[in-house]
């Protein structure tokens, strides 16, 4: 099954799905040093 990744700022990754059922959610990125 195909699946993509979409930024925030447009950017579009398409790619293979692996593992369970399809879902949608969100991942979150922190980059900031504290």
């Amino acid at each position: 099954m195909k699946g993509k990744l979409v930024l925030e700022d447009g950017s579009v990754f398409e790619g293979s799905l692996l593992g369970g059922a399809p879902t949608v959610g969100e991942v979150v990125f922190n980059t900031g040093m504290t």
